[in-house]
């Protein structure tokens, strides 16, 4: 019998930066975490790096809570700006916009605490965060535009939906 056993992919470089084609106008920063003996300081947005053109126009955090999943959603009116600050998590993004290079891709990144980032993800991409950590995940959210309690820029679907070619798998290993 011939072995069935399959070769892993490359998922870095040899520089250790992720291999990942990703959605068009999706952009991750690093962030560094600066450590003392009195604590911790990390930047999560600023300015001046010229990573997204909109002004901070509203903040807020969320959490999810182990195991959960909060999607799919997308917005059509904002791009998201989502720093991960606690927690480890899988965003599956899925590019819904037809004039877009990479229209119905979908991009699975894991986002951690020990390699914290800030993402954008574009106006008409669904988006899904996955906690796959053992305790909350907690994020900071700075969208390109105010929340409008009265007309809310959110369009939700299932996480089962058919319109998404992706399913989350429960179980854990390979």
């Amino acid at each position: 019998m011939m072995n069935p056993a399959k070769q892993d992919r490359q998922t870095t470089t040899p520089a250790g930066e992720p291999m990942i084609d990703l959605i068009d106008g999706v952009r991750i920063r690093s962030a560094n975490t600066l450590a003392d003996e009195r604590g911790t300081l990390c930047e999560i947005f600023n300015p001046a790096w010229e990573f997204h053109p909109a002004p901070v126009a509203y903040v807020y955090q969320f959490t999810i809570r182990p195991g959960k999943i909060k999607g799919w959603h997308s917005h059509r009116l904002h791009d998201d700006r989502i720093f991960i600050s606690c927690g480890q998590v899988k965003v599956v993004l899925y590019d819904d916009r037809p004039n877009s290079p990479t229209y119905r891709r979908i991009n699975e990144i894991y986002r951690t605490e020990y390699d914290r980032t800030l993402m954008i993800i574009p106006a008409f991409v669904f988006h899904a965060h996955q906690n796959i950590g053992s305790g909350d995940a907690l994020f900071i959210s700075m969208p390109s535009k105010a929340y409008n309690h009265t007309s809310p820029d959110v369009y939700r679907l299932p996480l089962d939906t058919a319109y998404i070619p992706y399913r989350f798998e429960t179980k854990a290993g390979w």
